[in-house]
């Protein structure tokens, strides 16, 4: 996969919208109106600071169903990120927490997204919301059936997890690839905020061959430089937020410092017009 195509750099940085609350979640106020007015002001900070695609995700409906989530929540993401894609000229990604890759799949199909996140796509994993297990198989027959080109985006040994049986990261990254067909890997530390080392992300792309590998947590100003060396992009969320504060809105100051830091490390690319759009 030519990341190139997608986001007009082969060294993407990847900024997240994540949304409030939607309905059914525990946490849902009641207002979409709400939801759509945060979502439409993060967006519009990661396109001005100079962010090269980004995904939208249900970051705090947690705590999460494991598997398919509510009608309600496919319906809710729908509409939002139809909005935000009239609003900026950005690729886009989904990722229905905690595994609905189905529901990212035909979300992004539907709206016209380039790529989904999929936290689990091989193997077993011991999470909070239970044993995940990855169901490649399901989703690659459903993006047929959709006759879709969507992206798929995995995580080798996701984080807020832990593998059933010993793990081994290259044994993962190959499977996640060559078994589940990732389009791209994502490697993460163990926890939101959390980086991966240098070393695990060395040996995910001796393992990958080629298929592109991604920062998925825990990347900042000070360790980017570092990270970058190793992988082929970022996806970034936690560092982007005021305050660094994952509760807080994105502060496009901090959106632009990112920025300038991850693209000090990787080959110069052609600049990108104007990622907002008119109203």
């Amino acid at each position: 996969m030519d990341l190139k195509k997608i986001f007009s750099t082969p060294n993407p940085i990847i900024g997240v919208v994540h949304l409030l609350p939607l309905p059914t979640s525990p946490r849902w106020n009641g207002d979409l109106n709400k939801v759509i007015d945060r979502a439409e002001q993060e967006a519009t900070a990661l396109a001005a600071g100079g962010v090269d695609g980004m995904i939208i995700e249900n970051f705090f409906d947690a705590p999460f169903a494991k598997d398919r989530v509510d009608p309600a929540i496919v319906s809710a993401m729908t509409a939002i990120v139809q909005r935000l894609l009239n609003l900026v000229m950005l690729p886009v990604g989904i990722n229905v927490l905690r595994n609905d890759a189905r529901s990212a799949m035909a979300i992004a199909s539907t709206c016209g997204c380039q790529f989904i996140r999929v936290n689990v796509l091989t193997g077993v994993m011991a999470t909070d919301q239970g044993l995940i297990e990855g169901n490649a198989w399901e989703l690659l027959r459903y993006r047929r059936e959709l006759g879709s080109d969507v992206a798929i985006f995995a995580d080798v040994l996701v984080k807020h997890a832990r593998p059933l049986g010993i793990p081994n990261l290259t044994v993962a990254v190959q499977d996640t690839i060559e078994r589940g067909l990732a389009d791209a890997v994502i490697l993460s530390g163990w926890a939101t905020g959390s980086p991966p080392s240098l070393e695990d992300l060395e040996l995910a792309v001796n393992a990958a061959k080629g298929t592109p590998v991604l920062i998925g947590s825990g990347a900042d100003w000070d360790n980017i430089g570092t990270l970058m060396q190793a992988a082929d992009g970022v996806i970034v969320a936690s560092s982007l937020k005021r305050n660094g504060r994952i509760e807080e809105p994105i502060d496009p100051i901090r959106v632009q410092s990112f920025v300038e830091a991850a693209r000090e490390v990787v080959t110069p690319h052609e600049e990108i017009s104007v990622a907002v759009k008119p109203r």
